[in-house]
């Protein structure tokens, strides 16, 4: 494993030997290597000639799965600048967090989504903002049609303006008039600061250096081993490539090896989603357990052509037994279960797609050390439960500008503590019992959400479920279970007898709800600690009234 590498080395060595190679597809339209080759050097071009930039400053990429992003994001890189991932959901008051804790002296963002930044724009270190509509990248015709439609007939550009505004286009155009200078970097600058969630108070940046991604990048290569072959492989995108599951997945290890990703700009649209996928003989699907579900709960959906696919990788969440049978039973692949973090660019262990264990996440893929610990920080033995903790080359640089934070997470001999309940079998595979912070204690004994969770959307009448902690004067804690039904004959009483016949008593939810959907992040990561704090605000008014 060569992890000397910076990701420029990586994408000089693609370009050299797949310049005709599809890389990207979005909308009908597809770039081979060659093209991104061609295309960031013009975006690199226009960083470095017509702003005030220099290597090592911070470009914001707010950017749904459409061609621009690895344009823009590969071009940064080559201009020698730090790309900050930034979630095109954000509101107002995250993508200013963001910009100001990053520093970012440019926005790269689409018009579609583009007036929440603008209305805090003006509040941060923004110098220049380079502003895209969906279809910059498409020939003439077609990229007037599909740009006209988006903002006069469907109404999907609001209002907006920026000071310091330059149209995505006229940038490149600008670009493309004089030379670019690639800048190399070392293995241990900053390529990416990848923000976490936020889902556990404000979102800190990880930083995750050159080194750390193209490790990364060579352990899924050789944890996926035959599944990536060069230059034969087509892979579905549906998740945002600024998340950096999707990220090290499509930009990294699928472009170092001269391979195809179709990109889907919005998954949610189910419907469209499988359109897309008609006619297409792809090999490879990157996913989680809701996107599965919502894409089986489609009756066209089967009958897409899956001869080809071998690989369905599932991360970000728990993957279900039910939905893991389902979609082999449905398309003829097994899902390989992965785990990751952020902090890990991202990925820590994967199941081979030749000895899947189903409920677990696999075993640490190549040159990356597991162990659990308990509260102490004593080692624990295998078979036992414990924090999950993870070392090697994709572990980030630390938190940017909290070296506290970075002290908390990372210790002085490299162990990052993930925050994670974990057991690692005799067998080297890892079971993630749950997180940490998400555990539930009846009567002093811990309840795992994942297991509950588990069991009941195995239930043919769930389609999902969440299970949550909530106070309880008798036990400390019970269990309270938020399901959505797939069938309306579902009813409590058939819940509760479902879950006995399934568990030991004190796992068992004394309080059910149903609801149309849960609250999700934007990659459809149920958000357990939503629902909590609703449950907790409930108890708060009931004690204050």
């Amino acid at each position: 494993m060569d992890i000397e590498r910076s990701i420029l080395d990586v994408f000089t060595s693609a370009t050299a030997k797949y310049a005709e190679r599809p890389a990207f597809t979005c909308l009908g339209q597809t770039l081979t290597i060659g093209d991104i080759d061609r295309l960031s050097a013009q975006f690199a071009s226009y960083l470095q000639n017509h702003t005030n930039l220099k290597p090592g400053d911070c470009v914001a990429v707010q950017l749904p799965n459409v061609l621009q992003y690895p344009v823009a994001v590969f071009g940064a890189l080559r201009a020698g600048m730090v790309v900050v991932n930034t979630n095109p959901l954000y509101t107002q008051r995250e993508i200013k967090h963001q910009l100001n804790d990053s520093g970012a002296k440019a926005l790269v963002v689409l018009a579609n989504i583009a007036d929440t930044a603008a209305a805090v724009i003006e509040e941060t270190s923004v110098e220049q903002v380079i502003v895209s509509e969906i279809a910059d990248l498409h020939p003439p015709l077609k990229r007037v049609l599909i740009n006209t439609v988006a903002k006069h007939i469907k109404k999907m550009v609001p209002d907006f303006h920026f000071s310091n505004q330059v149209n995505f286009r006229d940038a490149m155009s600008s670009g493309a008039k004089q030379p670019h200078q690639d800048v190399q970097r070392t293995p241990d600058d900053i390529a990416v600061l990848q923000y976490t969630g936020g889902t556990t108070g404000v979102a800190k940046g990880a930083m995750l250096t050159n080194r750390n991604l193209v490790a990364n990048m060579e352990q899924v290569r050789e944890a996926l081993g035959d599944s990536m072959k060069e230059g034969e492989e087509i892979y579905i995108a549906p998740l945002p490539l600024y998340h950096i599951y999707a990220f090290t997945i499509h930009c990294m290890a699928l472009f170092a090896t001269g391979n195809h990703s179709i990109l889907i700009p919005n998954p949610r649209d189910i419907p469209a989603f499988v359109k897309t996928l008609k006619g297409v003989r792809f090999t490879g699907f990157v996913g989680l357990n809701t996107l599965f579900n919502g894409l089986m709960r489609n009756p066209d959906f089967a009958n897409l052509d899956f001869s080809k696919l071998h690989t369905t990788a599932s991360g970000g969440m728990a993957l279900t037994r039910d939905t893991a049978k389902r979609w082999e039973e449905m398309t003829g692949c097994v899902v390989t279960e992965g785990y990751g973090m952020t902090e890990t660019s991202p990925v820590v262990s994967f199941n081979p797609s030749e000895a899947v264990q189903l409920g677990t996440v696999g075993k640490a893929v190549p040159s990356t050390e597991v162990k659990v610990i308990d509260e102490n920080g004593n080692d624990l033995p295998n078979n036992t439960p414990g924090e999950l903790c993870v070392r090697g080359p994709q572990v980030m640089k630390g938190y940017w500008e909290r070296p506290e934070a970075t002290a908390e997470t990372i210790d002085s001999e490299g162990w990052l503590k993930t925050g994670d309940m974990a057991v690692i079998q005799d067998d080297g595979y890892i079971k993630i019992v749950d997180r940490k912070k998400d555990m539930i204690i009846v009567s002093g004994f811990n309840v795992y959400p994942n297991e509950i969770e588990d069991i009941v959307s195995a239930h043919p009448k769930v389609t999902e479920a969440a299970a949550v902690g909530i106070p309880d004067e008798r036990t400390g804690e019970t269990v309270k279970l938020f399901v959505v039904k797939a069938d309306s004959s579902l009813s409590e009483e058939e819940i509760i007898a479902y879950c006995r016949e399934n568990m030991t008593a004190y796992k068992v939810p004394k309080n059910i709800e149903f609801r149309d959907d849960l609250p999700k992040t934007n990659v459809g990561k149920i958000l357990r600690r939503e629902l909590r704090d609703e449950e907790l605000k409930k108890v708060e008014t009931a004690v204050s009234a």
